[in-house]
């Protein structure tokens, strides 16, 4: 890994902090409109909230067995890293496909405990966290492609992924604490 000059690391955090300004506003008009047109359909019960949530949610543990398989598939074709690796060793795709396998892990339990948190706070949710998965599932396609590009190409998929269960969250303990 090479080290950035000074000029070289304010670029990348420059595009990092628009690429993530970016997802962030996307999300937040995302959300908004979703939970503001939500509140004109029926109530579901509990039990079919989180039947429903529970089978969109299936879309985010796709992402999460790709990035399994990914690694699994880099490991196969080498024979360097087929028989497994340490942390931090084996070839660069290894090293690589495991470090968006780490990510889409951390970003998956995130997701999938925030959902339930809002499926139970919420009577209007099924829509709002169908359009938090579409959000998470482009953004882990875009963090996926973009990882390759160093911080400023993977911070807007990152932050489509993060955000929404960030202002999920948020949204639940206002609604706790009101």
């Amino acid at each position: 890994m090479d080290t950035l000059t000074a000029a070289e690391f304010k670029r990348e955090q420059r595009g990092v902090l628009v690429a993530m300004g970016c997802a962030l506003v996307l999300v937040v008009a995302v959300m908004a409109g979703v939970a503001l047109r939500d509140h004109a359909t029926p109530v579901l019960m509990f039990t079919d909230r989180l039947k429903a949530v529970l089978c969109v949610d299936l879309f985010v543990v796709i992402w999460l067995a790709a990035a399994i398989g990914n690694v699994a598939r880099y490991r196969f074709f080498s024979s360097q890293d087929i028989a497994g690796s340490s942390s931090g060793s084996g070839s660069a795709d290894v090293r690589q496909a495991s470090a968006i396998l780490q990510n889409t892990l951390e970003q998956t339990v995130l997701a999938i405990f925030t959902h339930m948190v809002i499926v139970a706070t919420f009577d209007h949710s099924v829509a709002l966290i169908t359009a938090m998965t579409c959000l998470f599932s482009a953004g882990r396609f875009l963090f996926w492609a973009g990882y390759r590009y160093g911080a400023k190409g993977r911070a807007f998929g990152f932050a489509m992924t993060f955000y929404p269960n960030v202002l999920g969250l948020l949204a639940c303990l206002a609604a706790m604490v009101i």
